[in-house]
């Protein structure tokens, strides 16, 4: 099954990484200030990922291929890993499409 997974970065910020159903991340977010934010954002991918529009195919100044995933207001919600090709990134977002709807979410992170 695929989830959510919400941490907290060394610097004290929130993120989460979707995975697949194997475990592989798929989709990793900018740092958050606060969980409410992280937990908006996750939000934010369940609900973008299904406009094939909203995903931006880039690559890398090392020539590797990556994708972005942007809100209707453009900002950036997650980025994917660095692929060794195209077919590969673009079967990245199919993954992301298929699992962020549904994705479980698993907070890892304890508060003091």
């Amino acid at each position: 099954m695929s989830k959510f997974v919400i941490s907290k970065r060394s610097n004290g910020e929130f993120q989460f990484n979707l995975l697949a159903s194997n475990g592989q991340v798929i989709l990793t977010s900018e740092g958050y200030a606060s969980k409410a934010s992280c937990l908006n954002g996750i939000e934010s991918v369940k609900k973008n990922s299904q406009e094939d529009g909203r995903f931006e195919r880039r690559v890398a100044s090392n020539g590797k291929p990556y994708f972005v995933l942007k809100a209707s207001n453009g900002q950036v919600i997650g980025q994917s890993q660095m692929y060794a090709s195209e077919d590969s990134r673009d079967n990245g977002i199919e993954s992301v499409k298929k699992n962020a709807p549904d994705a479980a979410v698993v907070d890892e992170t304890v508060e003091a």
